[in-house]
């Protein structure tokens, strides 16, 4: 089985079959797929009129997502697997990542094991736009010590705000990387970016909304987000100058004040992390959805 390597040319087939069923999981895009590129060896096929795509690097192979098709044949899960361990030493490392709790039942049907991976946080758009009430109390005001205390723009990004976007990740990095010495966060913050440069430098193929803020005309500000669903439109990015206070709560409450198509904002998953989780959780949100791995009971 030939496997195809993935280009900004395949954008028209994912979409294709990722709009075969409404997903609420952020990876169901091609751009949360192709901005990786650069860290995954990422390749695709259609079996049995399934579309399927492995991500490999140096530990292994595995599924990014289910295959993606109007049904569910139980012959492409088989073939799956019988790839993933032509590339894998270790057969416990071939697996499906990012299933639904929908396909679960499949799944479980072919006596496969299921085990959640993580969640995905679904904010209310009229709430974050809104920020009422006592439990967005603290957001309200971080977002109006901005408004009253700086002089700035809400632009819509353009390909000439690149190199002041790279600029302000590689600033906001280092931060991070100051105030948290875990070696996993540290080496999350360099892959991601690597996955931020992909996107601003093929941000006008990849359809993404993007919006920078500029304080005194300097970019202290990004946000860059995609459409998941017909009601749900997905936050990839939001990076801000830690030093200026309500930064980022402005841009995160201007973006959904603008996105007025959509009832929900995917502001995807916490990676794993505690304190992100305790910041997405604070923008109350109003479902965890949850993605699954998908295994073998192996001997």
């Amino acid at each position: 089985m030939k496997l195809n390597d993935l280009s900004l040319r395949d954008k028209e087939i994912f979409s294709k079959y990722l709009s075969l069923s409404s997903h609420e999981l952020s990876v169901y895009n091609f751009i949360n797929i192709y901005i990786w590129i650069g860290l995954f060896e990422i390749k695709w096929a259609l079996i049995n009129k399934s579309l399927c795509v492995f991500f490999q690097d140096r530990i292994g192979a595995f599924l990014y997502l289910p295959p993606l098709a109007q049904t569910h044949d139980p012959e492409t899960v088989e073939k799956v697997f019988s790839i993933l361990d032509s590339i894998n030493a270790n057969k416990e490392i071939s697996r499906i990542e990012n299933v639904e709790a929908g396909d679960l039942e499949f799944y479980r049907g072919l006596g496969l094991k299921c085990a959640q991976k993580s969640w995905d946080y679904l904010c209310s758009r009229q709430s974050l736009a809104e920020l009422k009430g006592d439990k967005l109390k603290s957001k309200r005001a971080a977002y109006n010590y901005f408004v009253k205390n700086y002089s700035f723009e809400f632009l819509p990004f353009t390909k000439k705000d690149l190199g002041g976007c790279l600029k302000l990740y590689q600033t906001w990095a280092e931060d991070r990387r100051g105030d948290n010495p875990d070696m996993m966060y540290r080496a999350m913050l360099e892959d991601s970016c690597n996955a931020v440069e992909i996107l601003l430098k093929h941000y006008d193929k990849l359809n993404c909304v993007g919006r920078i803020v500029k304080v005194n005309s300097k970019i202290k500000g990004f946000t860059f987000g995609y459409k998941l669903n017909a009601d749900t439109f997905c936050v990839l990015y939001e990076i801000t100058d830690l030093s200026i206070k309500g930064l980022a709560q402005f841009i995160f409450r201007a973006l959904s004040q603008e996105m007025t198509d959509y009832k929900y904002i995917n502001i995807m998953d916490d990676s794993g992390l505690e304190n992100l989780k305790k910041v997405k959780l604070s923008y109350r949100p109003v479902k965890l959805v949850p993605a699954y791995i998908v295994k073998r009971k192996l001997p």
